[in-house]
């Protein structure tokens, strides 16, 4: 019997659809040691962002040659080694379209919460405060958005913002997509110079590091605001607050950190900073999209069989 190890929770009718189908599921969250022992007996192992499928665990899952398939229930493939995975014949697999919608919603969110001091009189009112001139916000209608990366995520983002009545310009590494003439392709100094919003729709890459950094958010203008929902580390988050205390920029809404669970307490508590914990693909109507997309793979991968071999990762 194939065995499916879902280590980082799946809605439960997911889990059913999966044990109708004859497989054994292993709905437990393993962690260190245990983990490296768990992996050893699964075909198959589900994870989401807490569990990180490095080279050490893919060694462990090697000693039984068990491992069939990685599944990453969400968008982006940065905690998994996916090269190391397949060149040992385990593919890996995400479902990148499950959680666009529930990112670009919540991207949307922070810019609300930011141009109308959502986030800030939310608290001081709880805190008896009366602040009405204080917080004069701006209108989106009008404003430019700068979108660094343009997959999925960002053009949910670009329909929503121009409905809203923004002008959308965007960066992207594969260039300009001329499907989109209604939104301006832009270099990337460019788009930080030009935004009033910058949101990021980019993975972060250990080797290149940060791609906004001190000399990014000069470049950005002072009333500008930029708003991170992608991945932890793609922002130099000491820039960040440097920028902030200096004034470069008005504000930053963040729903990622360099180190989760266990944020940057001075940006989490800074004034200018709208945060969330890494709740962008936490909607249930998501949950729903990616357990299905994740019966979907299992049942494509081993009702037709598992082809070890070039497998490539979407």
């Amino acid at each position: 019997m194939i065995k499916i190890l879902v280590n980082d929770g799946m809605k439960i009718e997911a889990i059913e659809k999966l044990k109708k189908m004859g497989l054994e599921v292993i709905d437990k969250h393993y962690v260190g040691e245990e983990l490296e022992e768990k992996i050893k007996e699964v075909d198959v192992i589900i994870v989401r962002s807490a569990t990180k499928v490095r080279k050490n665990l893919i060694d462990e899952a090697l000693k039984t040659k068990k491992l069939k398939l990685v599944v990453r229930g969400g968008v982006g493939l940065d905690n998994i080694d996916v090269e190391y995975a397949e060149k040992n014949n385990i593919k890996v697999l995400n479902t990148p379209n499950a959680s666009s919608v529930s990112v670009a919603e919540l991207t949307i969110a922070h810019m609300f919460a930011l141009s109308r001091f959502v986030y800030l009189s939310n608290l001081t009112m709880r805190e008896g405060k009366w602040e009405k001139k204080k917080y004069q916000g701006i209108e989106l209608a009008g404003k430019t958005l700068g979108l660094i990366g343009f997959g999925r995520i960002a053009k949910e983002v670009a329909k929503r913002a121009q409905v809203l009545g923004m002008k959308v310009i965007y960066n992207d590494k594969l260039g300009e997509l001329k499907e989109y003439k209604t939104c301006k392709y832009c270099n990337l100094q460019e788009v930080l110079k030009q935004a009033d919003f910058v949101s990021l729709h980019i993975p972060f890459c250990s080797k290149e590091g940060a791609t906004i950094g001190k000399e990014e958010l000069k470049i950005m203008k002072k009333e500008a605001y930029i708003i991170n929902c992608a991945r932890g580390g793609v922002i130099d988050e000491k820039a960040l607050l440097d920028a902030l205390n200096e004034g470069e920029i008005a504000g930053a809404g963040l729903d990622v950190f360099e180190n989760e669970p266990n944020p940057n307490e001075d940006l989490v508590n800074h004034p200018k900073v709208s945060v969330t914990p890494h709740i962008g693909g936490t909607t249930k109507e998501a949950q729903e999209r990616i357990g299905e997309e994740i019966v979907k793979i299992v049942e494509k991968e081993f009702l037709g069989g598992v082809q070890n071999g070039n497998a490539k990762a979407v």
